[in-house]
Parts: structure tokens; C-alpha cells; sequence
């Protein structure tokens, strides 16, 4: 993490991980949401299958149903891993984007079982050159998921922190979708050799 040599309120401020020619206001991302000190706070992986402690049944909840809270965010495929989570997100209501794609094996409660029919991934490459150029509903919503999970552990006494930032890539057309599809459907099975995370 770089910190910049300018200072806002006489504090030095720590650079954003946020493309600044890019319209976080409308996009699909791929994002990662990482625990403090990597510590395995969402349960754990045995026999291939992810088993999740009430956190992270609770972040499996809130992934799900952000659309009942964002009305212009989706995230049609997630995976909560003991230590992060990896999400695509669809913001701003870029319709007709994916076909339906994770066929993944991974049981419910560790990745979304398909991405919505009405998705069609030829359109991808085209839509993502439409969106606009405004800033903050990705941060909005990913921050929002951040402090309900935070809050949850607080009232109930939960052992639990984040990573002060998430990381996101911009996800440019269908090919780069597909790849992080594939990621996301078989990190469970990979996470042994996956050291990539945070």
C-alpha cells in the first residue's frame, strides 16, 4: 500500500486501488473482500466442500440478497472462502450481459449456482463501452456489505474484522468474464495452491 506525498487535513493519504479513468457507476467487476490478517473468520475448507461458521453464513446471506438493498447492483456469482470472498458484481443495471455459466459443483452455500438466464453474452463487449461516466456505487456497495457483516459480528459478539480496502478488476468483455467464472467456480477445490489472495 503506497502512500501518496499529498496530505488532506495536514494527514497523508493512502492511494486509491480505484482506476481513475474508469466510471465505477455502471460495469461488471470482479471483486475481492479479504479478512484482517487473513485469518479464516468465514470457516473452513475439508474434503473439497467450504463450511461455513455464522459469519460467514451471514455474508452468504447479505451476497445474495443485495439486490434488496441496492436496487441497481447484482452479484450473480460468489464464493466465500475462509479468509476472502471473490464476487462478480453487476452494477448499474447493465442488462442482457452473461449467459448462464456457473455450472459449478461447489454446494450452495459457497457459490450461486448459475447467473441469470436473461443474460446473453454476446451483448458484453458492446455494453461495456455504454456505461457512464459517474463515481461511487461499487464502492457504495461493497462498503455497505462490508459494515452488515461487521455490524452482525459486533451485536452477537463475533470475533471479526476486514481488510481495510477491497480489490477490484474491471471485467472488459465475455472472454475476461469467462476466466473469472472459471476462477471463481473451482477456488475451493484450488485452495491449497492458491496463495494469491490479499
Amino acid at each position: 500500500m503506497a502512500i501518496s506525498d499529498t496530505k488532506f487535513h495536514n494527514k497523508y493519504r493512502i492511494q486509491s486501488t480505484r482506476a481513475e479513468w474508469h466510471d465505477y457507476n455502471g460495469g461488471l467487476y470482479h471483486v475481492t473482500l479479504c479478512t484482517k490478517n487473513r485469518e479464516h473468520y468465514f470457516g473452513e475448507i475439508a474434503d473439497g466442500i467450504m463450511h461455513l461458521s455464522e459469519i460467514g453464513e451471514y455474508a452468504d446471506e447479505q451476497f445474495r440478497n443485495v439486490n434488496n438493498h441496492y436496487p441497481y447492483a447484482e452479484i450473480p456469482l460468489f464464493v466465500i472462502m475462509p479468509n476472502h470472498i471473490h464476487c462478480i458484481t453487476l452494477i448499474n443495471g447493465v442488462d442482457n450481459v452473461v449467459e448462464t455459466m456457473c455450472t459449478s459443483s461447489l454446494p450452495p452455500s459457497s457459490c450461486t449456482s448459475s447467473l441469470p438466464n436473461r443474460w446473453k453474452s454476446e451483448t458484453i463487449d458492446k455494453n461495456m463501452q455504454n456505461i457512464s461516466l459517474h463515481r461511487g456505487k461499487l464502492s457504495t456497495v461493497i462498503g455497505g456489505l462490508k459494515r452488515a457483516v461487521t455490524h452482525y459480528a459486533n451485536e452477537n459478539k463475533i470475533r471479526f474484522g476486514w481488510q481495510p480496502r477491497f480489490y477490484d478488476s474491471i471485467i472488459k468483455n465475455n472472454a475476461d468474464l469467462q476466466n473469472i467464472v472459471r476462477y471463481i467456480e473451482n477456488n475451493v477445490i484450488n485452495w491449497k495452491s492458491d496463495k494469491s489472495c490479499c
